[in-house]
C-alpha cells in the first residue's frame, strides 16, 4: 500500500513539475533515466550475488550461527550476515522475529539487522565509484563496530 501511495504521490509530483515548466521537467527526467541506466547493471549484479550467496547457504546455518554461538561469537556472525546480504526492512523485520522464535540471539539479531542497515559490503563498489574509496572503507569499517556495539548494548538494555 505504501509503495501506490509514493508512486501516486511522484505521479502527481511530476504533473505538477511537467504543467510549472515543461522544459525543465523532460531534462530531469532524461537526467534520472540516464543515472538510472549506469547503476542498473551494477544493482543487477549486486542482486545476482546476493542471490547466489543465499542460495548457497541454507536457512538453517544461519539459525545456527545466530542461536547456538555465545553472545559475543552470534553477534560477529549477525553482523556479517547482514553485512553481505541486502534485504529489504519489510522482510528483514519478519525475517529477524522468525529467527528470534528459532532460538537465535537478540545479540545476534541485532547485529544482523544493524549492518543490514548501516553496513553495505556488496555496494561497496558502488560507494566507492561515486563518493571514493577512502570514504567508503572508513565509513562501513565505523558502521560495522558501531553495529557491533549497538548489538551488545541492546543484551544491557534488554
Amino acid at each position: 500500500m505504501n509503495t501506490v501511495i509514493l508512486l501516486s504521490a511522484s505521479v502527481l509530483v511530476v504533473g505538477i513539475s511537467f504543467y510549472k515548466d515543461k522544459k525543465k521537467t523532460k531534462k530531469s527526467l532524461m537526467m534520472a533515466k540516464g543515472m538510472f541506466l549506469s547503476t542498473a547493471g551494477s544493482i543487477f549484479g549486486i542482486l545476482m550475488f546476493i542471490g547466489l550467496i543465499l542460495a548457497i547457504i541454507p536457512p538453517n546455518v544461519i539459525k545456527d550461527l545466530l542461536g547456538n554461538s555465545s553472545l559475543f561469537l552470534s553477534g560477529v556472525y549477525g553482523a556479517i550476515i547482514g553485512a553481505i546480504t541486502i534485504i529489504p526492512a519489510f522482510i528483514a523485520f519478519p525475517l529477524a522475529s522468525s529467527l528470534f522464535e528459532s532460538g537465535a540471539n537478540l545479540v545476534g539479531i541485532a547485529a544482523f539487522i544493524t549492518t543490514l542497515t548501516m553496513v553495505g559490503i556488496a555496494t561497496l563498489p558502488i560507494e566507492i565509484k561515486h563518493f571514493g574509496k577512502k570514504f567508503a572503507f572508513v565509513r562501513n569499517i565505523l558502521s560495522f563496530i558501531l553495529a557491533l556495539l549497538i548489538a551488545l548494548g541492546m543484551v544491557i538494555i534488554l
